[in-house]
C-alpha cells in the first residue's frame, strides 16, 4: 500500500486506480480525447467522475510521436482556465498536470492540481525537479527514449526491461535526494519503444514492483495496440482493455485510460478473479 500526499490530501494506493486523460490540444494521437471550450472540458470531466476516474489527467501539449512542442506559456493558456474550473466544479475531484514545463507546473498547482505528470523525467526544463521538490507533490516518473518529435524513428536497446529499470532506479534516487518523497514510475509505454519493446516491458511489469512505487500503466489506444491487431486508435479499445488486465495482474497500480467506465469494469474483474 503506497500513500501519496497530494496538497494535504492523502491519496490511498491500496487497490488499482484509473486516471482519466483530457486532451486540450488539437492534435493529441486519439481524436476522441481531445476537448476545446470549456463547456465541453467540464462536461468531460464530469463523465469521468460519474464514471469513477479517480485522479483526472490534464494535458495541453500532445507528445503523440513527430510532435511538434510548444512554448511553456501556450501549453499554460491551454491549461490554466480549465484546471481553475475543474478544481472549482468538482473540489474532491484529483487534478493531475501533464507537462514538462516547471512554469506550468507551478501555475497549475496553485490554480488547483496537485499531481505532476512529466514524460520527460525532469529532463526537457532543468528547473522542473527543484520546483517539485518546493511543491510538495506527486510526481509521475516516466522513462522516454529520445523527444517526442524523434523518439519512434530508430528506437534501440540492448535489454529494454533493464535499461529501463535501471533508468528509473537512478531517477528515483536523485529524486529523493532533492526532497522528492512520493514517486510513481512508468515505464514509458509507447515513448522510445518499439512493438516488440512494449510487449516485453508489459510482460516483465511485476520487475518494477522492487522499486517499491506505485506502477503507472499507460496503455490506452496507443499504436502498438491497434497497429497489432490491425486497428486504429478509434476502434482499440478492445486491445486496451485487454493489455489493462494483463498490466494489473503483473502489478500495475495506477491505469491511465481515455475510457474510464471499462477500466473501472477492468479492475473489478481482475480484483474478482484475484481475491483481493
Amino acid at each position: 500500500m503506497f500513500e501519496l500526499n497530494c496538497k494535504g490530501r492523502s491519496l490511498t494506493v491500496d487497490k488499482p486506480l484509473v486516471m482519466g486523460i483530457i486532451n486540450i490540444t488539437p492534435d493529441s494521437f486519439y481524436s476522441g480525447s481531445r476537448r476545446s471550450g470549456l463547456h465541453e472540458i467540464l462536461k468531460a470531466a464530469e463523465q469521468m467522475i460519474q464514471d469513477g476516474a479517480d485522479i483526472l489527467d490534464i494535458g495541453g501539449q500532445s507528445t503523440r510521436p513527430g510532435s511538434e512542442l510548444i512554448s511553456a506559456d501556450e501549453e499554460l493558456k491551454r491549461v490554466l482556465e480549465p484546471v481553475k474550473a475543474i478544481y472549482n466544479y468538482f473540489p474532491q475531484s484529483l487534478i493531475s498536470i501533464d507537462t514538462f514545463y516547471s512554469k506550468v507546473a507551478k501555475e497549475t498547482i496553485d490554480a488547483g492540481a496537485s499531481i505532476i505528470n512529466d514524460i520527460s523525467a525532469g529532463g526537457m526544463d532543468e528547473n522542473m525537479i527543484q520546483v517539485i521538490a518546493l511543491l510538495e507533490v506527486p510526481y509521475v516518473l516516466m522513462h522516454m527514449q529520445g523527444v517526442p518529435k524523434t523518439m519512434q524513428a530508430h528506437p534501440f536497446y540492448e535489454n529494454v526491461t533493464s535499461e529501463v529499470f535501471g533508468f528509473l532506479q537512478k531517477k528515483i534516487k536523485s529524486l529523493q535526494e532533492a526532497g522528492i518523497k512520493d514517486i510513481i514510475i512508468d515505464p514509458g509505454f509507447g515513448f522510445g519503444k518499439t512493438i516488440t519493446h512494449n510487449f516485453e516491458l508489459l510482460q516483465n511489469l511485476s520487475s518494477f514492483e522492487k522499486l517499491q512505487c506505485p506502477i503507472l500503466a499507460g496503455l490506452s489506444r496507443k499504436s502498438f495496440i491497434y497497429k497489432s491487431i490491425g486497428a486504429t486508435s478509434g476502434n482499440a479499445l478492445t486491445g486496451t482493455i485487454v493489455l489493462n488486465t494483463i498490466a494489473l495482474l503483473n502489478g500495475a497500480k495506477i491505469l491511465r485510460v481515455h475510457d474510464v467506465k471499462e477500466a473501472k469494469q477492468t479492475i473489478q474483474l481482475v480484483e474478482a478473479y484475484t481475491n483481493k
